[in-house]
């Protein structure tokens, strides 16, 4: 079948197209509905591969499919350079190679199992891979497909149920089924073409089905965001200092704060001197900030921070504590969110979605060592300290998620803030280590897939890049540009119920992982069986 590629040199062309329709597809900027075909020529080359049955094809199908998840990575994802050569290289690496080990178990499974149940595990297996993905050290769900649909979610409406394993399991499905038809000897046009439109059609009607349904409670509270664009390489953390920030800040908040405004946000690190927690009532900063909302009772000022523990007793210290150089004490480094008001106790948020690499050395038995070595991108090299779940901030009627940056990637852990009661998300992130580049929209997209999901509003407060407002649709409003400073305000509407993925989370994942036991526990056994 000429469809099928037979040489190397076809071979090599199938994963070039692979790569570059996948990284067309992406946002921002890509057409999404090409996810429904980018998978068919790494599954073409997976056929050929299989009806080979030659020594070392396995092995040559690894390679194959590296290259083509290699250009889907680098492709989507260069900007990281920006920020880090060394950090952009180690993240397409690693998610190069667990992408295409993920592939080659798939591939082991349809030669034990055969067509359906080898399809049928590339399902399981992927979704399990997205899952696990979410929670270990190396953590990186960026490119889980089914964010591929960020930028159009008037087709992802119904993500409310799914999260975004649901589009994953759509796109996978939607290139089985095509493919599927392709391999066929049959003429194109006695195929049953109505089959993969039909499944890729019915959840674009229902999406939009569900939107005209969605009715936002009429529940609204004034928020103010600030941009105030302090580059992040040559100001931030040196030449401006922390107090002609603060000025900043507050200059552009003052701007658009009216007697109704009940929160500001601002990005994360917006306060870059690192504080003592001990210090933190007395600090000159926060004091600063606590003068400044002294005429507005019920005002509420949400900022990033970098906070510092102190760990006097060593039996005490966290498992990223760092030790003085002239002391017996340990410390911990935290990327952190604090709500100051007008009332007497604060409330902190610790980052722990860490970004593994920057914020966090992957693996501390192994490379624990190497710390030293970790990207500076918070004002603090080293691995930072986090805490076991979100806080959420309690502000009278309002209960806001202070989700920090990498945190609004993460679909269940931020239904892990609604779960406690939070009615309103407020992003606090600083995008400018990425400069101009997609990165900084594609993280801007991946908010409206939040608010989908938990259909919750978003106030969404960017150092630089995009800051805006984001409604219970997914549909972003108010937005500010790259690389000027800005504020804007908005009003907002609190939403206390909890949707089907707020309160089951990525269901689809955890199933998954037991379909691909049974799979994989299914080869095992015919193996054995063949060798007797």
């Amino acid at each position: 079948m000429n469809r099928i590629p037979d040489s190397k040199s076809k071979k090599f062309i199938y994963c070039l197209l692979f790569g570059v329709t996948s990284w067309a597809a992406w946002p921002a900027g890509g057409f999404a509905p090409l996810l429904f075909v980018t998978w068919l020529p790494l599954l073409a080359i997976e056929e050929s591969v299989l009806r080979k049955q030659r020594a070392g094809e396995k092995a040559r199908l690894y390679g194959w499919s590296y290259l083509s998840f290699f250009l889907f990575n680098i492709l989507t994802t260069w900007w990281i350079w920006f920020a880090s050569p060394f950090g952009m290289f180690g993240a397409v690496l690693a998610n190069t190679a667990i992408m295409a080990g993920v592939f080659q178990l798939f591939h082991i499974v349809r030669r034990k199992l055969g067509d359906f149940f080898g399809y049928a595990s590339l399902l399981a297996f992927w979704l399990s891979f997205e899952y696990l993905h979410l929670d270990w050290d190396l953590t990186w769900p960026w490119l889980n497909l089914g964010n591929g649909f960020a930028a159009y979610a008037d087709m992802v409406q119904w993500y409310e149920y799914t999260g975004t394993q649901g589009g994953t399991l759509w796109i996978l499905l939607s290139n089985l089924l095509l493919f599927s038809l392709l391999k066929e000897d049959n003429d194109l046009l006695k195929k049953k073409w109505w089959q993969p439109a039909f499944l890729i059609a019915l959840p674009v009607l229902l999406s939009f089905v569900i939107k005209l349904n969605v009715k936002e409670t009429n529940d609204p509270v004034e928020v103010v965001a600030v941009q105030p664009n302090i580059d992040p390489y040559n100001e931030k953390f040196s030449g401006m200092s922390s107090t002609e920030q603060l000025a900043k800040i507050l200059r552009l908040a003052n701007s658009k704060i009216t007697p109704k405004t009940r929160l500001v946000v601002c990005p994360e690190t917006a306060l870059s001197e690192g504080i003592w927690l001990n210090d933190l009532y007395v600090h000159p900063q926060i004091e600063t900030i606590k003068e400044f909302i002294k005429p507005y009772p019920k005002l509420h000022f949400f900022t990033g921070l970098n906070a510092f523990e102190l760990y006097e007793n060593p039996s005490l210290k966290s498992a990223t504590a760092r030790k003085f150089k002239d002391a017996n004490a340990y410390y911990d480094v935290y990327n952190a969110a604090v709500n100051i008001s007008n009332e007497p106790v604060y409330n902190l948020h610790y980052k722990s979605k860490l970004v593994p690499g920057v914020e966090k050395m992957p693996f501390p038995a192994f490379f624990g060592h190497l710390d030293a070595f970790a990207i500076d991108l918070g004002g603090t090299s080293g691995s930072l300290g986090c805490k076991d779940r979100p806080t959420v901030f309690k502000c009278g009627n309002i209960i806001a998620a202070p989700v920090i940056c990498y945190e609004s990637i993460y679909g269940e852990y931020v239904g892990d803030y609604v779960r406690q009661g939070a009615n309103l998300i407020c992003i606090m992130t600083n995008d400018g280590w990425w400069s101009d580049t997609p990165g900084y929209r594609q993280h801007c997209q991946y908010a409206r897939l939040r608010a989908i999901e938990m259909r919750r509003d978003i106030a969404r407060s960017a150092n630089t890049g995009i800051s805006c407002f984001v409604n219970q649709k997914g549909e972003i409003t108010d937005k500010t540009k790259w690389w000027t400073d800005d504020c804007i305000r908005k009003d907002l509407n609190l939403n206390n119920e909890l949707t089907f993925y707020a309160k089951y989370g990525d269901y689809s994942g955890r199933i998954a992982i037991v379909i691909s036991i049974l799979f994989l526990t299914a080869s095992l056994i015919r193996t054995f069986l063949r060798k007797k």
